[in-house]
């Protein structure tokens, strides 16, 4: 277990780009293993205890769900989310920290691990991922691009 992060500039408003990552059922657009999202228990935005499902997917044949629930929504400045295994087992927390910096803003996305051995192979056998801080470290680099990308267009 432990924590893995990457960091980048992005040359938008702060608010802009937490917009753009507190939508979270567009989290497919930005992630490379996120497929989609969805909200879940009537909730439609962002906020402390509002809940939702992601659907992910590794290459053709690795697919899997799991549970969300938002922990902090600061508007433009973090938004942090624990996943929990269908069972409710945890698996991980992710933040987005946005800090302004110059005329844009510095955006740090960051996993902390928190599986238990049982996840840790169910983990193992549903994603074929041996090494998940180097996996989600260039999944958090390919999708703090695309959020750069749209954030600056």
């Amino acid at each position: 277990m432990g924590r893995t992060e990457v960091s980048t500039y992005v040359a938008a408003p702060a608010q802009r780009v937490y917009e753009l990552v507190a939508d979270l059922p567009r989290m497919g657009e930005w992630s490379p293993e996120t497929q989609r999202v969805e909200w879940l228990g009537g909730a439609s935005a962002a906020s402390p205890g509002a809940r939702f499902a992601g659907h992910n997917r590794i290459g053709r044949l690795r697919r899997w769900s799991t549970k969300g629930t938002v922990v902090a929504a600061t508007p433009g400045r973090e938004l942090t989310f624990d996943i929990s295994s269908l069972f409710g087992l945890p698996v991980a927390r992710w933040s987005y920290e946005i800090e302004p910096a110059g005329d844009g803003c510095r955006v740090t996305e960051s996993t902390e691990d928190r599986r238990g051995a049982l996840i840790r192979w169910a983990g193992l056998v549903a994603t074929g991922v041996r090494d998940r801080a180097a996996h989600n470290r260039e999944g958090m680099r390919v999708t703090l691009e695309r959020l750069k990308a749209a954030a600056e267009s």
